[in-house]
């Protein structure tokens, strides 16, 4: 398994967006550790629940309109320091080559478009769950798709971790980015099958990428 750490594809230009998205999250996820609304309670009215979009109130309260607005807000709430770090590691890996071809405006609508076709797939393979889901995975694996699509041949220095061995490579982002998202496609499939939850949202990741 690869963790990338950085590529070797250089830009030319500033990734304004990228870097607003970055810390965007990152005081996101402060104010819900140290902000007067406890984290629990911005996850369980902010995150994209999908049983509130077909009308079930099971462990929620109901609603007589859809909530819209938490297929975006959600997108930048993470459950700890791992789960944020892990998505904003991605993001600055990847996003600021992407914002260069599309442009800073095209780059955030492709961003926003990736998280919602992230929702899209886990409603329609969780419709009935009340469990809130939130992280910028979703709008992150569209902007993983981008890259593989545009830069395959880029380097990136990753991490190799076989077992108990560890050591730093230098692959081609084809192999970084397809082995993610095959273990995405294995995991997604695998707990469907009835295998034991990770607490991870495989489709989002999945419908994100598809999107991208």
């Amino acid at each position: 398994m690869f963790f990338p750490l950085r590529d070797e594809n250089p830009t030319r230009s500033t990734a304004w967006v990228t870097y607003t998205l970055l810390v965007a999250n990152a005081v996101v996820f402060v104010f819900q550790l140290f902000g007067p609304i406890s984290g629990d309670q911005l996850v369980s009215s902010l995150g994209f629940v999908p049983s509130r979009f077909e009308g079930s109130v099971s462990g929620y309260a109901s609603s007589t309109t859809i909530p819209f607005a938490t297929l975006f807000t959600s997108l930048f709430l993470h459950g700890d320091l791992f789960h944020l770090g892990g998505n904003l590691l991605y993001l600055w890996i990847f996003g600021n080559n992407i914002e260069e071809v599309l442009g800073s405006v095209r780059f955030l609508l492709f961003y926003l478009v990736s998280g919602l076709g992230a929702h899209a797939l886990h409603l329609a393979t969780n419709a009935s769950s009340v469990t809130p889901t939130i992280g910028a995975s979703g709008a992150i694996s569209g902007v993983l798709a981008a890259y593989l699509m545009r830069f395959p041949h880029a380097r990136v220095v990753s991490l190799l971790f076989l077992g108990f061995f560890i050591r730093t490579v230098v692959v081609p982002a084809s192999l970084v980015i397809g082995l993610w998202f095959v273990v995405q496609v294995l995991s997604g499939l695998g707990e469907m099958a009835g295998g034991a939850t990770q607490g991870v949202a495989w489709f989002e990741h999945i419908g994100g990428f598809a999107m991208g």
